[in-house]
């Protein structure tokens, strides 16, 4: 009997949540393994927030939420954005989702017509692609290299758009790569995107406040003021505030395209549980200190990671400029042999290798569409990484290398 529908064919489940999922198998069955799959902060929620989702519930915010977000969560998003990201919205403006995914979910059902194109700038988060393929869109992948610091230039972007394309996806700073734009890098993307007044643009800004080396954001819309009206601004707070069990994104763009989401999230999941919204509104209003703590843990691990990595034969990393993964080069290792005999041909067979040989999950680059590499999450302890580190290295020190 078929049950799946035929849109769902080329839908691949979560490459990361794939690579935890084995690591947790794994574990359950006595293994011992560092699950370095998923990226997800090892921080608690802070405490005001808890306090402030405890205090709704306790105040009767139990009830059925407005679908396109509570008032007070929307106006907190539009305080933040003016007061950071130097971008006016209106309330009206603004849609809480079930996590920043389903703020992509929504934007593409409401846009897409079947065959409209969405520029993928790999290595790029997984799910975009997927989302824009059930939804019959054309996923079109614009490769972002190692040497460009894995950044769309103009002149790719430019090289990409047909009469077709729909959307760009941005990731600003970008998952797996850490990738980091500055200002003049937007500006020149902005200048391409104007020629194109058909062009929407989706800017994920989820790991805004994870960035390193004295860095400071930018929101693309803020960099490109002209584009505003067809760009949509996504964030949410499971990153920054270690809140991925809360399940609070949003979005912020022009007046219709978020009617038009809000139709499609009615249909879906209406709005989201007052109380995680309560929580989510404490993290965006409250005091800040405990997001630059963690973003400088953060920095501290991704600099114990480009150390060692730079001490094993065979990988490369260039420190990220933000995010918290490592999107680790492998090329040296493509055909090198294992004590086995057995012939490392691509990152896939690498990152089994690594879950074998050295009990670490890892996500290959072939799942961001760019090989060959492997991802790591730098989101972990600093004891847990150098342990990481420590078995990686004698896994790698044991193949011949071709």
């Amino acid at each position: 009997m078929k049950v799946a529908a035929s849109r769902l064919a080329p839908v691949k489940a979560s490459a990361s949540a794939s690579a935890s999922q084995a690591a947790k198998a794994a574990i359950a069955a006595g293994e011992d393994i560092i699950d370095l799959g998923m990226g997800e902060p090892d921080f608690d929620t802070p405490l005001h927030i808890i306090e402030a989702a405890h205090q709704a519930a306790l105040n009767g915010e139990t009830r059925y939420p407005p679908t396109e977000g509570t008032a007070a969560m929307r106006q907190a998003v539009v305080s933040k954005l003016s007061r950071e990201n130097n971008l006016s919205y209106a309330a009206n403006e603004v849609i809480v989702s079930n996590g920043a995914k389903q703020v992509l979910f929504n934007a593409m059902m409401a846009t897409l017509e079947q065959g409209d194109e969405v520029l993928l700038c790999a290595p790029y988060f997984g799910q975009y692609k997927d989302i824009v393929l059930i939804l019959g869109g054309t996923p079109v992948t614009v490769q972002c290299p190692a040497s460009g610091g894995f950044r769309l230039t103009p002149e790719a972007l430019e090289a990409a758009i047909t009469p077709k394309t729909r959307w760009l996806m941005l990731n600003l700073p970008s998952n797996p790569a850490g990738a980091v734009y500055s200002d003049a890098d937007l500006r020149a993307l902005g200048a391409v995107q104007e020629k194109h007044p058909d062009l929407l643009i989706l800017s994920d800004e989820i790991y805004e406040h994870i960035l390193f080396d004295g860095r400071k954001f930018l929101s693309f819309a803020a960099a490109c003021p002209s584009l505003k009206d067809r760009t949509l601004t996504v964030n949410g707070v499971s990153k920054a505030y270690a809140m991925t069990g809360w399940r609070v994104g949003y979005g912020a763009g022009p007046l219709p395209l978020i009617a038009a989401m809000a139709k499609v999230q009615s249909q879906i999941s209406s709005g989201v549980c007052a109380v995680a919204q309560a929580a989510a509104a404490a993290a965006l209003n409250g005091p800040q200190d405990e997001v630059r703590r963690f973003c400088a843990a953060f920095e501290d691990r991704r600099d114990l990671v480009v150390a060692r990595i730079a001490d094993i034969k065979g990988l490369t990393l260039d420190p990220p400029g933000g995010a918290f993964y490592g999107f680790i080069g492998c090329a040296a290792l493509i055909g090198a042999t294992t004590q086995n005999g057995e012939i490392l041909r691509d990152d896939a067979e690498i990152t089994a290798y690594i879950l074998k040989e050295a009990g670490i999950a890892a996500v290959p680059g072939s799942a961001y569409e760019l090989s060959p590499f492997f991802r790591i999450s730098t989101a972990a302890s600093k004891d847990v990484l150098s342990t990481a580190m420590d078995r990686l290295a004698l896994a790698v020190g044991k193949l011949t290398l071709a």
